[in-house]
């Protein structure tokens, strides 16, 4: 591989993927696995695919990704939020149809922490008259 790659950082969750675009022919290489193998369910793989499906440079970038914190779909979400970023340091003018599709904006939900007095974030213990 060349030394010349654009990077972007994504994060989901508690997940943050580092990816690197290079010249090639559409290889996705996930923390040193094929894309096929380290993400098993198809959801996960159409969303690692879906900005550049978007701007149909699947065929023009080899992408090699390190991820890390978080599951298996914080992750997938990582990587396209990883990979729409780098797409936009190669080029300015995919902006507009990245934006449109939301692949730009960082996804701010995440589990919401646990209330002193409730049983998880929101449910209260049963309520008891007598």
């Amino acid at each position: 591989m060349s030394s010349k790659y654009y990077h972007g950082t994504g994060r989901r969750k508690t997940a943050v993927a580092r990816v690197r675009l290079y010249p090639g022919n559409g290889m996705i290489v996930v923390n040193e696995k094929p894309m096929e193998e380290y993400f098993p369910r198809e959801a996960d793989r159409l969303a690692v695919r879906a900005p550049l499906d978007l701007t149909k440079t699947m065929d023009q970038f080899n992408v090699m990704v390190k991820v890390a914190g978080g599951g298996i779909s914080g992750q997938a979400g990582a990587v396209r939020h990883g990979i729409a970023r780098a797409l936009l340091s190669a080029n300015p003018e995919l902006r507009k149809p990245l934006r449109d599709d939301g692949m730009l904006t960082r996804d701010p939900r995440a589990k919401e922490r646990k209330k002193p007095g409730l049983k998880r974030a929101r449910k209260a213990p049963q309520y008891t008259k007598r």
